[in-house]
């Protein structure tokens, strides 16, 4: 096994045995029933529905918006405030390994196809990785922000409305175990799962699709890639212009033009192709030497 393939297998490994953690509440999906206990009140760094029954702990996403039209705002800081912290940290790498919606983008992804269905990128790809942002302006932030009900509370409308990860994680299983709440689905689930299964169909096709046009958490990770402590440095004097590193970069980014591009989620997979080396991991700017 080449060391690609050895370093994205870990990559897996590392990416399943998070999600198995962070929704290891295994009853709730028996009992069609959300977990509801302290560590509930914490968030994980990747999307993970609130609603899961097997999630235990809550989506950032998701806690962000619960509470933004609140008059309190103290769970909007400490939710704002546990992102960027991240972001300073790691940048995207949240979304390469400590997201289950990514983990299951990436295993689609792998379903065989005829090479000429495999899509790197068309018209109007760059344009639309900005949708993201809009998204995130628009669904996560003020919607919840200036849409309140009678209380000054605002509804978490991304998730309510768009939300992949939501309706694979909680909507389908709790519908699937609950037999009461089966009796009250209506147009906004068909819409949710519309949005799921063409996602997942893309996935196949287009290296995820969600995490490069829709998502908001990782538009807030993505800021921090060109800051963060954890970064990719390219050593010019190894380089040799061979362009591995740009082919097998499933986000478009170009190492050498941008280590650290707003794309970038920090798979390796660009490390791992270079034959020289050239690509190292930085730490406050401190380059990690490969050993011998």
């Amino acid at each position: 096994m080449d060391k690609r393939k050895k370093q994205q297998n870990l990559r897996h490994w590392i990416q399943g045995t998070w999600t198995l953690l962070t929704n290891s509440y295994l009853i709730g999906f028996i009992k069609g029933k959300i977990y509801q206990g302290n560590i509930k009140n914490i968030c994980v760094p990747g999307l993970n529905c609130y609603s899961c029954p097997g999630a235990v702990a809550s989506c950032p996403i998701g806690a962000l918006q619960a509470v933004i039209g609140s008059h309190q705002y103290k769970m909007s800081f400490y939710v704002v405030g546990f992102m960027i912290m991240l972001g300073t940290i790691m940048g995207r790498f949240v979304c390469g390994y400590l997201c289950p919606f990514g983990l299951i983008q990436d295993l689609v992804h792998k379903i065989p196809l005829p090479q000429k269905l495999k899509i790197k990128t068309f018209n109007g790809d760059k344009a639309l990785r900005y949708l993201k942002y809009l998204i995130l302006v628009v669904f996560v932030i003020l919607l919840p922000m200036f849409i309140v009900d009678i209380i000054g509370q605002g509804s978490p409308y991304f998730c309510k409305l768009i939300c992949p990860a939501g309706t694979l994680q909680g909507g389908i299983p709790l519908v699937l175990g609950n037999g009461p709440l089966r009796s009250t689905i209506g147009f906004l689930y068909a819409w949710k799962v519309a949005i799921l299964i063409t996602l997942i169909l893309l996935s196949i096709m287009i290296y995820r699709p969600f995490c490069k046009y829709l998502c908001p958490l990782g538009a807030i990770y993505s800021v921090f890639n060109p800051i963060s402590v954890f970064q990719y440095k390219v050593c010019n004097d190894k380089c040799i212009d061979c362009n591995a590193c740009k082919n097998v970069c499933n986000m478009g980014c170009d190492p050498v033009k941008n280590a650290n591009s707003l794309e970038c989620i920090r798979c390796g997979k660009c490390k791992a192709a270079c034959q020289t080396n050239a690509i190292q991991y930085t730490y406050f700017n401190q380059t990690k030497r490969r050993t011998k």
